[in-house]
């Protein structure tokens, strides 16, 4: 039931991999830190990363990744997945329990709302529990890869969203698949 996937380096709307992105220098950016939980700040266009027009991570696995929103970023109307490091071995499957390192930001807010690298420690979760972007963008990704959704309001918590996150607010993840089982 994906709408739309993106890989890094392919397609439109896809950045690049480490080195040589370039972000669009004509635009502000917030950038959070995945290891505070709280609104990013603003600043110039990020250097390096990967990601897509609007959105760019920064930093490798294992470590808590920047997340940079352009200011002027839209609402997304589909889901969009971006592999930032492939993993290896099989493939997360519905009805998985998953092990994993997230952080998640609202593109409305531009807040760091949920964040298990602040909380230090990874999370484990059914995927068949999850909200429906990480239910449709998780399958196929394997352990030890990093992967980015950015995931429309309908998919996430609709129009009623836990406190911290507005109605229909489009939702930035990054995660990390420790393991699966």
């Amino acid at each position: 039931m994906l709408a739309g996937t993106l890989a890094a380096c392919s397609g439109p709307d896809a950045a690049p991999e480490t080195p040589g992105f370039e972000a669009a220098t004509d635009a502000s950016w917030t950038v959070n830190d995945c290891s505070v939980i709280g609104a990013g700040a603003t600043s110039a266009a990020p250097s390096g990363g990967v990601g897509t027009a609007e959105v760019v991570v920064v930093g490798s696995s294992e470590q808590a990744p920047t997340i940079a929103i352009r200011e002027d970023a839209a609402p997304a109307a589909e889901l969009q997945i971006v592999d930032i490091e492939s993993g290896l071995g099989a493939g997360v499957a519905p009805g998985d329990l998953l092990e994993v390192q997230y952080c998640g930001v609202g593109l409305e807010s531009r807040a760091v709302f949920d964040s298990s690298w602040a909380r230090g420690e990874p999370a484990v979760f059914p995927l068949d529990g999850l909200i429906s972007g990480w239910q449709d963008g998780l399958p196929g990704m394997q352990e030890g890869g990093r992967r980015l959704l950015v995931i429309p309001g309908a998919l996430a918590y609709g129009a009623t969203p836990p406190p911290g996150i507005a109605p229909d607010e489009t939702l930035v993840f990054v995660i990390d698949l420790i393991g699966r089982q």
